[in-house]
């Protein structure tokens, strides 16, 4: 019996760390736990190529060569297609720069390989018109990208392997570490569970069962035309303490409120009471990273006089309490972990 074809899809703006790391672990379930326990070492479960546009030998983005073992024409049928990192900024267009890749995702689509992506790479995904209609994770820092440039997606901003799509035969994943939890979830779906246990227990492998929202920040770019708002992010930057912060805003810039809130969304992405609210946590967030000032304190100095306002807006935009968010980021609890 065949065993289940796997392509990891790379490009030289692939990192390394996912590449190989992919490459890795499902090159090799079976094998390293049984030579772990010892006796008869049996061949491994999966087949995995390096699949690129050409066989051409590259740099990937870290430094590492890649030397890929099949180019888009030597595949013609694939099990299960993972898009690895496909660096693009985050501030510009990701359309048309992988045509070829994108047309060769949508065959093997269709002659019923399963897609999935690993952090910048959905956007590949996105573009073959898969995804509309469904759920996409990707790195945090996507969030603007995708809901400017696909905006028949929905942006799932807390998933770290996102299965919303898989009844589709698409899956997505955060930033650049969710190969691991992909990894996992592969060898479970084409090995078994027990196989899928011990090659996270060989790799010393965690899912990432906090989501994503704790790593996440906020993007507060001024890269937009719109004056008027640009001034009210300068001002709200230094005023988000004050009591009625979205109020001062619309003021200061001479439009009505509904005017107001229009060209905010337009320009920034948020709605204004949701970019007052993601500065504010991200200064409690620093606060909660550096010191030990209570919660309470915290929270009046970003502009809530409630505390409890403050942990369930907190709770909504972090994914943890602020006491479970200080625990796992904080300098003193980082360095106890290395200790």
């Amino acid at each position: 019996m065949d065993k289940p074809l796997i392509c990891l899809l790379a490009s030289p703006d692939t990192t390394a760390s996912v590449l190989y790391g992919l490459y890795d672990v499902l090159g090799n379930v079976g094998p390293d736990y049984k030579e772990l326990l010892g006796g008869i070492v049996p061949d491994n479960m999966l087949e995995v190529r390096i699949v690129t546009r050409t066989t051409e030998p590259f740099v990937c983005l870290s430094g590492i060569p890649v030397q890929p073992q099949a180019g888009l024409d030597d595949i013609e049928r694939a099990d299960v297609v993972v898009v690895c990192d496909m660096y693009t900024p985050v501030d510009r267009s990701p359309l048309g720069k992988y045509t070829p890749e994108v047309q060769w995702l949508k065959r093997m689509h269709a002659r019923d390989a399963l897609l999935c992506s690993v952090c910048s790479g959905a956007t590949l995904l996105g573009e073959t018109g898969l995804l509309n209609g469904h759920e996409v994770s990707s790195h945090w820092a996507y969030r603007n990208l995708f809901q400017e440039y696909f905006p028949q997606i929905k942006w799932a901003p807390d998933a770290i392997l996102n299965l919303s799509a898989v009844n589709q035969r698409v899956i997505t994943s955060a930033g650049v570490t969710s190969w691991q939890d992909l990894a996992i979830y592969l060898v479970e779906r084409f090995c078994g569970l027990s196989n899928a246990t011990n090659t996270a227990r060989v790799y010393l492998l965690a899912l990432h069962e906090d989501g994503q929202l704790p790593y996440s920040s906020m993007s507060c770019s001024t890269q937009h035309d719109d004056a008027i708002v640009s001034d009210c992010q300068t001002w709200i930057d230094k005023n988000y303490k004050c009591s009625n912060p979205v109020s001062e805003m619309t003021e200061r810039s001479g439009l009505n409120p509904r005017t107001f809130a229009r060209r905010f969304r337009t320009a920034t992405g948020y709605q204004p009471i949701e970019y007052v609210q993601g500065i504010r946590i991200e200064a409690a967030k620093q606060m909660l990273e550096s010191d030990a000032t209570s919660v309470e304190t915290i929270s009046s100095s970003v502009g809530y006089d409630d505390p409890a306002s403050f942990r369930r807006v907190f709770k909504r935009k972090v994914g943890l309490t602020p006491g479970r968010y200080r625990k796992k980021f904080s300098h003193g609890s980082i360095q106890s972990r290395q200790d």
